[in-house]
């Protein structure tokens, strides 16, 4: 017991936590199962110039709306608003499946991207409800499995569907998944509901909306949309800069901010997030190159590439669950993002000696370095973060930990993008005239238009390909030193073995309760 709540054990506990993880899956899988059917999606709806924004509007709905959640379950309760968030993404996917239009299929994505948000936070505020951070760390572990397993199983439940039966089933599927995860959490998770008015921050929540959209819009279309000098590029960028000035500027005067900027004067948070951010430029970087080597390299399918990431989320899933299984036992998170950030920096390098001649095993052992990497770091962050939040602070210091490593990723995708992009170009400006033009800039290329050119041709283009992706994963090693360097100033507070307890500055609750009496019931 912990003051007068109940606490979660044995099957009750599995039981709620697989439902939280079906959650997060669900959210993690749609994240890359569209991608094997985009291809047949346009074909039956046509639309072809707007296709990437099938895509691009999920990431920007789901980034958006992450800190609102954390906000929201913190006044209103976890799992209310954890139930919200499935019932949207089960209603988005549902219509999206029933789309009759491009159009209408990319407004339905940014609704189930809305509630997929909600699905990331939520999961893992409710872990922070209902176990102690010194158990916690296990749980930590398998939730960062999540993210491993949907990124492997995405293309190929993707083309399975789609081949088998319709490209409507990859959002349909999601519906059983869902319904189950809302059946457990309705009645199997008892948590306490604040009886509190409070206000909501509706400007707070409508500016930081709009500055981060317009940024993750510049990094989604620059170098790819429109040039990075463009006026369209430069405008996102000042307005989103701007407002999110003014976003900062307000919470600092909002009765009950978005955003707490108090948060920021923790060591613990600060620090925390500024690896996750980093750490997501690298990890998204890895993620999205590696599988490009592949397949211009090696010249295998984007399906049988997808299967050839294996190791690299091998290692993630394994050293997630080992690590955060460690760190319940000794109580004690330090040394693994310390550990995780330097095994990083040397996969990156290892990364950027892939060559043309490289054996396929050289490339799977090198990408189970970086998985290990990233394993044992990812969500100890997460951990940390809510072991220094006051209890009140949850999902907003949860949702927090997740909204900069995901717009860590959209920078560090257009980042990486743009060195790719930058080196080809002067690898490929070598070649004669009459090669160049038919090739164009050569990043657009794939592996079949590659295959068809002739056997010289074909050589100089792949030691340009690889010697061009060595330099991105070149910078992604000096951009890891960063959260190595950052991992040093991280503080460790001893992990508590209860839930939650009291903060002193923690403003007492109306019904004259202690504040973390009121986390759980």
């Amino acid at each position: 017991m912990v003051g007068d709540n109940e606490t979660l054990t044995g099957a009750a506990l599995r039981t709620v936590f697989i439902a939280l993880m079906l959650g997060m899956f669900l959210a993690a899988l749609d994240q890359t199962i569209v991608s094997v059917a985009l291809p047949t999606i346009v074909g039956d709806l046509g639309g072809l110039n707007h296709l990437s924004w099938v895509v691009t509007s999920y990431l920007l709905a789901s980034t958006v709306s992450t800190p609102i959640y954390g906000k929201l379950g913190d006044m209103y309760g976890r799992k209310p608003v954890f139930l919200v968030a499935i019932l949207i993404f089960l209603a988005g996917s549902m219509l999206a499946g029933l789309s009759e239009s491009m159009a209408e299929l990319i407004g339905f994505r940014a609704l189930q991207g809305i509630g997929a948000g909600g699905l990331m936070v939520g999961a893992q505020a409710i872990i922070a409800d209902i176990v102690p951070p010194r158990d916690r760390g296990r749980y930590m572990g398998l939730i960062g499995s999540v993210f491993a397993i949907a990124s492997v199983a995405g293309p190929l439940l993707g083309g399975f569907l789609v081949t088998n039966f319709s490209w409507r089933w990859v959002f349909y599927v999601n519906m059983p998944v869902g319904i189950l995860a809302v059946l457990i959490v309705t009645t199997r998770l008892h948590l306490h509901t604040p009886h509190r008015r409070h206000r909501i921050d509706y400007l707070g929540a409508a500016l930081l909306s709009a500055g981060v959209g317009a940024l993750i819009l510049l990094a989604t279309w620059g170098g790819t949309e429109y040039a990075w000098g463009s006026n369209e590029i430069v405008g996102l960028g000042i307005v989103g800069v701007s407002v999110l000035a003014v976003f900062v500027w307000w919470e600092g005067r909002a009765v009950e901010p978005l955003l707490p900027l108090q948060l920021f004067r923790s060591r613990i948070f600060s620090v925390a997030n500024a690896m996750g951010f980093t750490i997501g430029m690298a990890m998204f970087g890895a993620i999205i190159f590696i599988p490009l080597f592949l397949q211009i390299v090696y010249g295998v399918s984007a399906k049988s590439s997808g299967l050839r990431t294996i190791p690299l989320m091998a290692g993630l899933l394994v050293t997630a669950i080992l690590s955060g299984r460690t760190i319940s036992r000794i109580g004690r998170y330090r040394p693994f993002p310390i550990a995780g950030t330097a095994v990083l920096v040397v996969g990156m390098f290892l990364l950027s000696l892939l060559g043309v001649d490289t054996p396929p095993w050289v490339a799977s052992a090198y990408m189970v370095v970086v998985g290990v990497g990233l394993g044992l770091v990812m969500q100890v962050l997460v951990l940390a973060v809510q072991n220094d939040a006051r209890p009140q602070e949850i999902g907003v210091a949860t949702s927090s930990a997740t909204f900069f490593r995901s717009m860590g990723g959209a920078f560090g995708v257009a980042l990486f993008g743009t060195i790719f992009a930058s080196r080809l170009s002067d690898q490929l400006a070598a070649l004669p005239q009459r090669v160049t033009a038919r090739l164009g800039s050569g990043v657009q290329l794939n592996p079949t238009q590659i295959d068809q050119l002739p056997p010289r041709v074909h050589d100089v283009i792949l030691h340009a390909f690889a010697h061009a992706l060595s330099g991105v994963f070149l910078f992604g090693m000096a951009l890891s030193l960063v959260p190595f360097v950052l991992s040093w100033f991280l503080k460790e507070i001893p992990l508590r073995t209860t839930i939650a307890q009291r903060s002193e500055s923690a403003p007492p609750e109306p019904s004259g309760q202690l504040a973390w009496e009121s986390t759980e019931r």
